[in-house]
């Protein structure tokens, strides 16, 4: 995802973006999971992708807890609900506990690389990131719908600017929420230094797009 916002935030509006208070922060170690990160990025997306990216979304996500567990029962690291695991894990027997570090980063990964392929084709390749995030976040029916009111307005459906001009006007979706958790992601990632570390200062990203 390209980082668009440069931004400067009082610590405690930085961690809550990141998904805690200041010293819960400041006690949990935000890189011991970057090797994972880098693993299945590379896996998945091919080496020229930014792994960054999938670090910034499990900040966003649960703020690198591995025991975060939201109100509708999403769990883990990238917050995944079990029937969405249990889908994965059907495919790849492999995948052990939802619970496992390891297992629920390299799923939701996997479940990003399933909607950058069904987006592949149909969006602005500038967009392709955030019709992943978005769709992670409210599903890919949700964005087609934003996209239906976007072609009777008239917009480039295949614009992510064009999805935020309508979203207030597409039926059944909470798009303030999930316009706020692409947007985290990109902030988040402006964070993250060229070796993924979590930083206070901004910084420019981009992604190649990942490997067939």
């Amino acid at each position: 995802m390209r980082a668009r916002l440069g931004l400067t935030l009082l610590p405690v509006l930085m961690a809550a973006r990141l998904g805690g208070p200041p010293a819960l922060l400041a006690q949990r170690p935000l890189n011991r999971y970057d090797h994972i990160f880098r693993k299945y990025s590379k896996r998945y997306f091919g080496p020229a992708f930014d792994w960054r990216e999938f670090k910034a979304q499990a900040l966003t996500e649960s703020g690198l807890d591995s025991a975060a567990t939201s109100f509708a029962g999403a769990r883990g690291l990238m917050q995944l609900m079990p029937s969405t695991y249990e889908q994965i894990q059907s495919k790849n027997p492999e995948f052990q506990s939802i619970d496992d570090p390891e297992w629920n980063i390299a799923a939701g990964i996997l479940h990003d690389r399933s909607l950058w392929r069904q987006w592949s084709k149909e969006v602005a390749d500038s967009d392709h990131s955030e019709f992943m995030y978005s769709s992670y976040n409210a599903g890919r029916g949700t964005l087609l719908r934003a996209r239906d009111v976007a072609r009777q307005r008239g917009l480039d459906d295949r614009s992510w600017a064009s999805v935020v001009a309508v979203a207030p006007e597409v039926p059944r979706w909470r798009h303030e929420e999930t316009l706020s958790y692409v947007e985290r992601i990109t902030q988040n990632l402006q964070r993250l230094d060229s070796h993924g570390r979590v930083v206070r200062r901004t910084s420019s990203s981009s992604s190649s797009p990942p490997a067939e």
